[in-house]
């Protein structure tokens, strides 16, 4: 039988090397931007236009208009082609919108207004609070949840514990990487990311509790086996479900984020990316951490890290 169990320190360096350039990526955003993001207007406050031109045009042109009127931290962007531009910046009322429209019809040329968005700072914070609310509230509900379902299993509450565990490393992937994609291509946090986020940790504690129900099936059935033997056959019982449910959803959403539309692109790359995450998590994260806190591994490595002496050592 296949040993993945045995190989959990790979499955946790690996983790490692993808989740730290994402934090090193966050810390530099926080010194660019105050954030460990590129926020966006439903974040910070502020203003959203989509225009459509009738010709090519340069959003250096468009943001120096913006410039003169006092908004320097105007950024403009174009999407999906050189006729379709996306203008972030603050707040803008209604008489200055159309001041502004008016002056770009004037100086670039005609165009459709596609969308317009207008957020107060204060809609803003209401965002940023209700989301970290949500993913708190998330990590106890899963937390309380798993303890209770698998009450009648030795040490239920590291299940639980595993499972957040896992939770929380998909959230530092997908926002490591979204970081560095900020950093690299000016992709904004917005709302859709949230719905995204919790979408994904759905997702991982969905196949997190697949496995973890295996082992507590297989634990009556197999007590002449150790723990790490009963929890390798689980997972060998329940990967092929797990890896053919999430790969159909995969070869959806990578479709969807190459032929989709450019609005929707981020958050498609989210749960994509949280997707392949989540069913990592499951698999190589959240197991092997129930097998590591079992044999007592994690005291051993840190008395290793601080220099003690190991217990029963003279």
């Amino acid at each position: 039988m296949f040993n993945i169990i045995q190989r959990r320190y790979l499955f946790f360096t690996l983790s490692a090397i993808i989740i730290i350039p994402g934090l090193i990526a966050m810390i530099i955003s926080t010194v660019q931007y105050g954030a460990p993001f590129r926020l966006s207007i439903d974040f910070t406050g502020g203003a959203l236009q989509e225009l459509r031109f009738d010709q090519p045009v340069q959003p250096d042109a468009i943001r120096q208009i913006f410039i003169d009127r006092g908004y320097g931290d105007t950024y403009v962007t174009t999407a999906g082609d050189d006729r379709t531009v996306l203008i972030r910046s603050k707040f803008l009322d209604e008489e200055t919108k159309v001041a502004i429209q008016a002056e770009l019809r004037q100086t670039i040329g005609d165009f459709v207004e596609r969308r317009f968005e207008a957020v107060g700072p204060t809609i803003g914070r209401e965002v940023t609070r209700a989301g970290g609310t949500a993913i708190l509230v998330a990590s106890v509900v899963i937390l309380a949840f798993i303890w209770w379902a698998f009450r009648k299993v030795p040490h239920a509450f590291r299940y639980g514990i595993c499972a957040v565990a896992a939770m929380v490393h998909d959230v530092l992937v997908v926002s490591g990487l979204f970081a560095l994609a900020g950093l690299v291509t000016g992709w904004e946090v917005d709302a859709l990311f949230l719905t995204a986020l919790l979408t994904v940790i759905g997702f991982s504690v969905q196949d997190t509790i697949v496995v973890f129900d295996r082992i507590r099936e297989n634990i009556p059935k197999r007590r002449g086996e150790d723990y790490e033997t009963v929890v390798n056959r689980s997972l060998l019982e329940t990967i092929h479900r797990s890896l053919a449910t999430q790969l159909n959803a995969m070869f959806v959403l990578t479709a969807i984020l190459f032929f989709g539309g450019a609005t929707i692109k981020q958050f498609v790359a989210v749960l994509l990316i949280g997707m392949v995450s989540g069913t990592y998590s499951s698999l190589f994260t959240a197991v092997p951490l129930l097998v590591v806190w079992e044999k007592g591994e994690i005291g051993t490595f840190l008395r290793r890290l601080f220099g003690r002496p190991a217990r029963g050592a003279a």
